[in-house]
């Protein structure tokens, strides 16, 4: 079964390859989406696939990155299937 997920994350987030390496483990992951660094330091990722890899998408970047990570907020839903590939967005 296909999900959507769209997250925040906050705390030290950026400038830590963030978007670079959850970029990485998505596209291994066959997720497609996107992830981008917020003004306010948090970074946002949206991203969509079969639950079990959308499930070991966040479990990986909590993983790699639970040292840097203060808040993820997640909020999950229907894919809506606009995506061709995962990239990074400025």
């Amino acid at each position: 079964m296909n999900k959507r997920v769209h997250v925040y994350y906050s705390g030290s987030v950026q400038g830590v390859g963030f978007r670079f390496t959850t970029e990485r483990v998505a596209s291994k992951l066959g997720l497609k989406g996107w992830v981008r660094n917020i003004e306010d330091g948090r970074v946002e990722l949206v991203c969509e696939g079969e639950e079990s890899a959308v499930d070991a998408l966040l479990a990986k970047i909590s993983e790699v990155f639970a040292g840097y990570i203060r808040e993820a907020s997640v909020e999950r839903s229907d894919p809506g299937g606009e995506f061709e590939d995962f990239e990074v967005r400025s």
